[in-house]
């Protein structure tokens, strides 16, 4: 993956104080300088001015490129394009604020009249007073004269939906050169900020997905993709009031505001307010283009006034749901004419006529847009500023009005009660150190506001040291805080379906103990807000070697780098890793290199002595991703390529998810599965579909029941302190289409199980036979192992998703200990 520069995740902040003093219904006029964690490049001390234009390198022509076919602009065509918009015009300033894994740029383009450096800098310090001082900007007539509104349009996060970027570049050259008055004024009182293509790898392509397989649209909380990280530390440094995030293919044309349910975590009322005559803005401007029924277009529909459910903004996964937590009205807009997957195959003159008529809709949503926020600065400005101060005097949420605007009814009222505070312990009772650092660091980058403790204090009558970190609820972005920390909400009983997933929760799901510090609880602590975690590794002093407990991504990463140090490394039955006190440099250069935490290892500790793992895995691209941020290098293993002829000799354990069944293999590929496993290769299979191929090969024996196939959240799980797999693993996971096991032969161990009451946030119900539902699941296995008597091959089956699109980081390990065990001579 290519390097990604990056500015700093919270350019917003002023000089920095010697301590913070946070009490409950106090907030400090101080705060400190919150610059960017490890790794991220500061931002400069002062605003540079506007225009700030750079030469964007146009790659060669290369006439491969999906987006010809449709009539739109290629890659090479959009650098070309924004090049001589630079050159022509003042107003256009393009910066390069990623690299895609594939290598192409991804570019965010400002349009607004010339800016001098100095009042480029008075922008900055009235954007960081609106958030800071939220109180004080609203009374600050001056600010609400002088600032300039930002508004955010992206475009093209899914490859192959193509013609908002289309859009976007119509939109950057008419206002580069444009005399409209209208034009005019918009520039000098707006920053437009434009990402022409978020996904320029899927749209040379014509893929969904990235280069690396990952639907962008559904990273925004965990940001794993270069793509996403870019954006949103653009969507930090910008804070946009109003944003529109371009897809396709619904008819009529879908604009959002969405069904119920709607986003717990920030200020609904004030959300709706503008995004539902927003929306209307859009339909008049759409519908006035006069396409029709002739030209095979629907008219506009908004999905919270025309639709009952199924279109919700409930998870921060997506781009305008993640943006409403950083204070913007933020819509999806779906233009109606498919382009892609089967219909790419039409003749050229129809998609092209089809890809204009898009992008006629794309810009008119655009325009639409950016006249409301002109139209309606004022009050967008005002009701930013109001979200900002709710979160800051940590006032409760206010429900949206019953009734308004004919649309709102009890069914769209959710709202939050936030605590007062998180605490992410750093004494000896965390689990995970290097999770806990994991985390800061990610709320840190998010724009949330942490304070490490400088002093010992109690809280919520619980003592901690110095240096544990504290989250103040009593904040501006509180609402993205408990989003990340809270352990969210069980909604299987409001709504019928989802459009995705319904649970998430890092306080739960990454591995780090977190404390709830409940609403009311006096909160008084000396501290230091945190620019990056502190060092989270330790070394104990030992004679006898160490343990290395693998609770964490970074742990397994640890354990490899040991390997390839030459330690001489042993399992044990615990699942833990002994390091001889002999390999104590190779043990101190990984506490300082991955923050793993080494404890002295008892004098009769022994175990197995662990070699290179040769890993195989028919999985997901998320769940590759996942263990490669492990550390752990893997063979991709496919049906296709068994019938092909792979030799699977060289591994030692074979994860499979998806992408290898039974019925899709030829008999000399069942026959190499059946050779894998009799010579003692370990299986580790997870979900319904690889639990079924265990069947086939006779690994473990247990029987698969799948519980409902959309049902998704954290559930809580009960750990087997004995296992050799979940010993120590988090008391909670994530599910998506749960599976338990029964039937369980006499070789076989449970190594979890779901809760008597498993669901904590998400939905999860009954099917339409009244089965499946999470009290059929109470207290079933989701875990277990066993062994072959005959071959001596290990097997795990999983009924969980322990490496679910980075949100259950905490479970990963879960899946090395799996891999490790399953891969041991029996």
């Amino acid at each position: 993956m290519a390097a990604l520069p990056r500015t700093a995740a919270r350019p917003r902040r002023r000089a920095l104080a010697a301590a913070v003093v946070l009490a409950a219904g106090l907030t400090t006029g101080l705060t400190p300088v919150l610059a960017a964690p490890a790794g991220l490049v500061a931002a400069p001390a002062h605003e540079q001015a506007y225009p700030r234009q750079a030469v964007l390198t146009e790659p060669a022509d290369d006439q491969g490129d999906a987006s010809l076919k449709l009539g739109l602009a290629s890659y090479r065509q959009i650098l070309q394009r924004l090049n001589a918009a630079q050159a022509s015009s003042d107003r256009v300033s393009a910066e390069v604020i990623g690299t895609t894994s594939g290598g192409r740029q991804v570019v965010l383009v400002t349009l607004t009249a010339p800016e001098t450096a100095a009042q480029a800098g008075q922008q900055t310090k009235m954007r960081e007073r609106i958030a800071d001082q939220p109180q004080q900007a609203a009374g600050d007539r001056g600010l609400a004269r002088k600032y300039k509104l930002p508004v955010f349009l992206n475009a093209n996060i899914h490859g192959n939906e193509w013609e908002g970027t289309d859009a976007a570049l119509r939109l950057i050259e008419d206002y580069a050169t444009s005399q409209d008055p209208e034009v005019v004024r918009t520039l000098e009182t707006t920053r437009l900020h434009l990402v022409v293509t978020m996904n320029p790898d899927g749209r040379h392509d014509n893929t969904r997905k990235n280069a690396a397989g990952f639907d962008l649209n559904r990273d925004f909380i965990t940001a794993t993709q270069p793509e996403t990280i870019a954006v949103r530390d653009a969507l930090v440094r910008t804070q946009p009031a109003l944003l529109v995030d371009l897809h396709g293919y619904v008819n009529g044309t879908l604009v959002e505001p969405t069904t119920p349910p709607h986003g717990e975590n920030y200020e609904y009322d004030l959300f709706v307010k503008h995004a539902y005559p927003n929306a209307l803005g859009m339909e008049a401007a759409i519908n006035g283009l006069g396409f029709g029924n002739a030209d095979g277009v629907e008219p506009v529909q908004i999905p919270l006034r025309d639709w009952a459910e199924g279109w919700d903004d409930w998870p921060p996964i997506f781009t305008p749901q993640y943006a409403a937590l950083h204070g913007a009205v933020a819509h999806t807009v779906e233009v109606p004419l498919r382009v892609n997957n089967s219909a790419y195959q039409q003749p050229e003159a129809e998609l092209r006529r089809r890809s204009a008529i898009n992008t006629d809709i794309a810009h008119a949503a655009m325009t639409s847009s950016i006249r409301y926020a002109v139209a309606h600065r004022d009050a967008l400005l005002a009701d930013q500023i109001e979200g900002f101060r709710r979160g800051v005097a940590g006032e409760p949420q206010r429900a949206v009005q019953d009734g308004l605007f004919g649309v709102i009814g009890p069914e769209d009222v959710y709202t939050a009660d936030f605590p007062r505070a998180y605490v992410i312990r750093t004494d000896e009772a965390q689990r995970s150190p290097a999770a806990a650092a994991r985390l800061v660091a990610h709320l840190v980058a998010n724009d949330v506001d942490v304070t490490r403790m400088t002093r010992p204090a109690t809280i919520d009558g619980q003592a901690y040291p110095a240096g544990t970190y504290v989250v103040d609820l009593h904040q501006a972005k509180r609402g993205m805080a408990r989003t990340i920390l809270g352990a969210g909400s069980d909604i299987s009983e409001r709504v019928d379906a989802m459009y995705d997933i319904s649970g998430w929760s890092h306080g739960l799901l990454w591995g780090a103990d977190v404390v709830t510090v409940p609403a009311g609880s006096p909160l008084r602590v000396v501290g230091k807000q945190v620019t990056a975690p502190a060092p989270a590794g330790s070394l104990a002093g030992s004679a006898t070697g160490w343990v290395l407990r693998l609770d964490d991504p970074a742990d397994v990463a640890a354990l490899g780098a040991l390997r390839a140090a030459g330690a001489q490394l042993e399992w044990l039955a615990d699942g833990t890793v002994l390091v001889p006190a002999e390999d104590g440099r190779a043990a101190r250069a990984v506490v300082d290199s991955h923050g793993a935490r080494l404890v002295a290892a008892p004098e009769d500790a022994e175990g197995t002595v662990l070699t290179e793992l040769r890993i195989g895995a028919a999985a997901t691209p998320e769940e590759l991703w996942a263990l490669g941020e492990m550390g752990l290098t893997v063979e991709p293993v496919t049906s296709r390529s068994l019938n092909e002829g792979l030799d699977l000799s060289d591994l030692d354990a074979l994860y499979v998810s998806s992408g290898l069944q039974w019925r899709d293999l030829d008999r000399d590929a069942r026959a190499e599965l059946e050779a894998f496993v009799a010579e003692g290769g370990g299986l580790v299979a997870r979900g319904a579909r690889a639990a079924a191929l265990n069947e086939q090969l006779g690994v473990v024996e247990a029987t698969a029941v799948a519980g409902r196939s959309d049902a998704n959240g954290v559930v809580a799980v009960d750990n087997d302190p004995a296992s050799p797999i979940a010993s120590g693993a988090t008391d909670h996971t994530f599910v998506y289409s749960p599976v338990w096991f029964t039937d369980l032969g006499a070789e076989v161990t449970v190594d979890q199980r779901y809760g008597e009451d498993p669901v904590v946030s998400g939905h999860w119900r009954p099917d339409a036979r009244g089965v499946g539902g999470p009290a059929d699941a109470a207290g079933q296995p989701v875990i277990v192992h066993g062994t072959d008597e005959e071959t001596g091959a290990r097997g795990v089956l999983i009924g969980s998703e322990p490496l679910f699109r980075a949100h259950p980081k905490g479970q990963y390990p879960l899946v090395a200990r799996a891999l490790i065990w399953a891969s041991l001579d029996g």
